[in-house]
Formats: structure tokens, C-alpha cells, sequence
């Protein structure tokens, strides 16, 4: 009798243990701005071995929020298609999902964001794609939220150094999808034409401004497709994501699809469909009224250099400049817009 009031004690107490531990915030994570310091211990050898044909390995994953540590088991598996074939270090997606993470269960899986190489240059690349996303934010909330990460990439084998980089953290799309109060929509193909129009506008605009045009909506290219939850019959939007590729990162690989007519990443080609005047005067209005906090978060990125800084900056002022100009707007927005 005595044991199993001392058992039923002990299991009262752990059970109250477990309800005062501390859970990361899936909603909150993405909204905070302060970059999360981490390490990310895995066998980099099997990691690297995997590139070609991925499958899921054991990892443990170390981070500080504020005045708490968590480590806990968990499993990461390469992904990405161009940059797993070309980087040494693959894009990764974490999966938290497990009884060895129940802290950071909440986060579910999440894409993991780091150079393509270890080097100054990379790294300011990965930085400037990150600034994207931050970008897309303030023209839209159906867009990717993104969490920034002091990285140490760690071999559990002990066989490679360690590689401290910057990363970062990619929003799960059904909790973007859930934010917004829709659903995403998977291995739909839709032509762009058939989502919503005012959302197309701004998603093609904003393409353009960073110089991007690695995406294809029809095919699920770089980009999803979410849904009003209540209305079935409401047409989707577009959300894209992965902008290495564009002029803005102007990523040393990055290199234009051979069916474009442009010669470098850096040359601006719109890809959207027409819209009329006032249709686009009413997107370029929204581009507008962010322009000053668009800048702001770039001036005042301070782990970008100042020479990327100032790269970025030029490069925003001559898509601002051409989007205020009424001749230019009608000859790269209606007159020469795709017409298939």
C-alpha cells in the first residue's frame, strides 16, 4: 500500500515536472528578431555522404533563449536540389518532431538555411537572402517568416572542425498558411493566373525588385499555394521562398535559366502577367509606403558589410526609380509582361 501512494507521489511530481517545462513557441520564435545562438552536432561525413540520395540521420541540436539552454536529440535530412549538389554543406531540414526533443517539439520541422561554402563571402550571402525574406515581410503578411542563427556546425565524430556561420531558420508553410487563416494547398499545379490577382501582382513585383526570376508557380517551382480555410472556392495565393538566386544576393553561382533573355542574375526581367495601370499603381503603392522601413532594415543590418549595404541600397534605388516612372511602368509591366 505504502509503495503505491509513494509511486502514485512520485508520478504526481514528474508529471508537474513536465508541465513546468519550458516549450518553444512556434508562434513566437518566428516573431522574435534577435538572432538565436546554436550548434547543430551531427556525423557531417554521413551528412555529406547523403547529399545524392538523403535520408534521415541523428543530430542534437543546442540553443539559448534568453536565460535557458536546450539540447535535445533530434533528426536532420539534406534537401534543396541545385545548392545539395553543389554546396559542401547542404540545406538541411530539421526534424523536432520527436519523444528526444519535447522542448523544442513545438517547431515540428524547419528548414535550415546556411552557406553554400564556408568563407566571408558565403556567409555575407546567406545574410543577404535572409534580408529577403525580412523584405517580403513588411509588403505582406502571407509571406515566410525567418529566424536568424549564430551557427556551429559540428562533426559528433570529431573528424572536421567545427564551422561557425550565420543561418537561419525557415517558417513551417502550414503554420504560414495557418497564420494567414488558410490552408496550403500540395501538389496543386495552378497557372499564376488563376490565384489572386492583387497577390500575384505584389509577389511578381517584388521578384522583380530583388531580381529574381528562379520560380514557376505552374510547376511548384520556389513557391506554395495557400488557401482561405473557410472558402474553398476563394482563389489561392502565391508564397514564394528561395531567393538565392536573385540580383539582390547576387550569389557567386547564381546563374539566369539559359531561356531567358538576360545575361546575369543582376538584370532585372519582370515575369508576372499584365495588369492594368491602376491595378499596378495600387501594388507600387504598397512598395512605396514600406520603402523607408525597407531601407532602415538595411542600413541598419549590421552584419551585413557596408559595401554590401550600400550594393543593396543602389541596387532598390533603380527598381524604385523605374517603378515611378510611368513610361518604364508600362513598358516592363503591360506592354512586355509575359503573355503565357
Amino acid at each position: 500500500m505504502k509503495k503505491n501512494i509513494l509511486f502514485a507521489a512520485l508520478c504526481f511530481v514528474f508529471t508537474g515536472l513536465l508541465s513546468q517545462t519550458p516549450l518553444v513557441d512556434k508562434v513566437k520564435f518566428f516573431e522574435n528578431d534577435t538572432a538565436v545562438d546554436a550548434s547543430l552536432s551531427t556525423d557531417i561525413g554521413k551528412l555529406l555522404g547523403s547529399k545524392s540520395k538523403p535520408e534521415y540521420i541523428p543530430a542534437t541540436f543546442a540553443c539559448k533563449f534568453s536565460d535557458s539552454s536546450i539540447s535535445e536529440q533530434i533528426r536532420i535530412i539534406a534537401r534543396g536540389n541545385v545548392r545539395r549538389e553543389i554546396c559542401y554543406l547542404p540545406p538541411v531540414k530539421l526534424d523536432f518532431h520527436n519523444t528526444t526533443s519535447p522542448k523544442l517539439y513545438p517547431l515540428n520541422s524547419l528548414k535550415l538555411v546556411c552557406p553554400c561554402l564556408e568563407s566571408e563571402d558565403y556567409d555575407q550571402f546567406i545574410l543577404k537572402e535572409f534580408l529577403c525574406y525580412k523584405i517580403y515581410n513588411l509588403l505582406t503578411p502571407k509571406s515566410f517568416r525567418a529566424r536568424l542563427l549564430n551557427l556551429n556546425y559540428e562533426d559528433s565524430r570529431g573528424k572536421k572542425k567545427t564551422i561557425s556561420e550565420h543561418a537561419f531558420f525557415l517558417e513551417d508553410s502550414k503554420e504560414m498558411a495557418k497564420r494567414n487563416g488558410c490552408k496550403e494547398l500540395k501538389n496543386i499545379k495552378l497557372h499564376s493566373e488563376s490565384t489572386d490577382r492583387d497577390q500575384a501582382a505584389i509577389f511578381s513585383i517584388f521578384e522583380y525588385m530583388i531580381g529574381n526570376t528562379d520560380f514557376g508557380v505552374s510547376v511548384n517551382h520556389n513557391t506554395v499555394l495557400i488557401q482561405p480555410a473557410k472558402d474553398s472556392a476563394a482563389r489561392p495565393f502565391i508564397v514564394p521562398y528561395d531567393f538565392d538566386y536573385s540580383g539582390l544576393v547576387d550569389a557567386s553561382y547564381a546563374v539566369p535559366n539559359e531561356g531567358l533573355d538576360i545575361e546575369n542574375v543582376r538584370q532585372r526581367l519582370y515575369r508576372g502577367f499584365p495588369r492594368t495601370m491602376q491595378e499596378l499603381n495600387d501594388a507600387f503603392l504598397i512598395f512605396n509606403q514600406q520603402k523607408d522601413k525597407i531601407y532602415s532594415l538595411i542600413n541598419d543590418f549590421q552584419l551585413l558589410t557596408p559595401k554590401n549595404r550600400k550594393d543593396i541600397i543602389n541596387y532598390l534605388n533603380d527598381f524604385y526609380k523605374t517603378i515611378n516612372d510611368p513610361r518604364q511602368v508600362k513598358d516592363i509591366f503591360i506592354d512586355n509582361a509575359r503573355k503565357e
